[in-house]
């Protein structure tokens, strides 16, 4: 190992009550089949306010782009973007190409061991995901929930409601996920986009894309196809309602609360499909990289701050109060 594998990094700790602390640790140690990543950037996710909430066993932060710094390695000095779940490649579901869906191990990066809120992370080398050079640092994070769930989720729900019906679409929540399936709509073929955000700034944003503006709540139009990119319960009973016979309700967002649903006539008397998708296939990577590439302008519009590991604490909570919508920890 080098001299600095064998140093001190700096890491956040997350110790619930909404408190996070940057505090000195052993660089964590590197297993067979893993090498050590050199953080450069790592996306803030609302994911995390859970743990923000309840307090982290390990290092949190999953949406990691850095360097691999192991010399003597082959992929030393490599840019790599870091897929956070941890896949065997021989059972049922990964040889299907469903890495994400694995059915013999059960770990998530920033979640069940280190995470890229910090210096330095071990990485399994089947997760490491290299980045081209023309990505640059910022934007390369992006690529992992940003794009790869949101694309994912389009490409999932495409042959319910293909984009050549010309069917309307509805993305509801315009944060980084729904900003991101609404590109991720347009660059595959659709065109009556519509998008609903109680946020002004963030409803703006889809405005400027292209999107047509839905009013939060209403229930004045019906949709073919939605996705629901917020998670809040209000939302997906909603979209079960403005779901049109035989369309298709996609569930992107998050919400560790119990879901309960009224089986009134709207739901009881409707035939329509309601999917959910995780996170995204390492083979979808590559045709994200060029779904950035396309859209690379409007990639950038998304990373509206960049910050020090120190002031990690403050922008987490600007960014819980939907002040900001994909702050980037940058060390340099």
């Amino acid at each position: 190992m080098s001299d600095r594998q064998n140093s001190r990094m700096r890491a956040s700790v997350f110790h619930g009550d909404r408190r996070i602390t940057i505090e000195d640790q052993d660089i964590p140690a590197v297993s067979e089949g893993e090498v050590l990543v050199k953080v450069s950037r790592t996306a803030l996710c609302g994911s995390d306010f859970k743990l923000w909430h309840k307090g982290a066993e390990f290092t949190a932060g999953h949406e990691i782009f850095g360097t691999v710094e192991q010399p003597g390695h082959p992929r030393h000095g490599q840019r790599n973007v870091v897929y956070i779940p941890l896949h065997c490649d021989h059972c049922e579901a990964c040889k299907a190409g469903d890495t994400q869906m694995c059915l013999e191990v059960s770990s998530l990066i920033g979640w069940n061991r280190p995470g890229g809120y910090a210096e330095y992370l071990p990485v399994p080398e089947n997760c490491l995901l290299p980045v081209p050079d023309d990505i640059e640092d910022d934007l390369a994070p992006l690529l992992l929930d940003t794009i790869g769930t949101s694309a994912h989720a389009v490409r999932f729900a495409m042959p319910l409601v293909p984009p050549e019906e010309n069917a309307p679409v509805l993305v509801m929540g315009a944060g980084p996920v729904g900003l991101g399936v609404l590109l991720a709509l347009q660059s595959l073929g659709y065109t009556d986009i519509h998008v609903a955000d109680p946020i002004e700034e963030r409803l703006q944003i889809a405005l400027s894309f292209g999107a047509k503006a839905h009013p939060v709540g209403s229930r004045e139009k019906r949709f073919k196809l939605i996705f629901e990119c917020s998670g809040a319960h209000a939302a997906r009973n909603l979209g079960i309602e403005l779901v049109l016979p035989r369309g298709a309700l996609m569930l992107v967002g998050e919400n560790a609360q119990p879901w309960t649903i009224e089986e009134g006539k709207i739901f009881r008397r409707k035939d329509f499909y309601m999917i959910r998708t995780f996170y995204f296939p390492i083979r979808d990577f590559e045709p994200n990289i060029e779904l950035l590439r396309r859209n690379r302008e409007k990639y950038r519009r998304f990373v509206d701050a960049a910050f020090g590991l120190d002031a990690l604490p403050e922008n987490f909570a600007r960014f819980a109060e939907g002040k900001l919508i994909k702050p980037v920890l940058s060390f340099g």
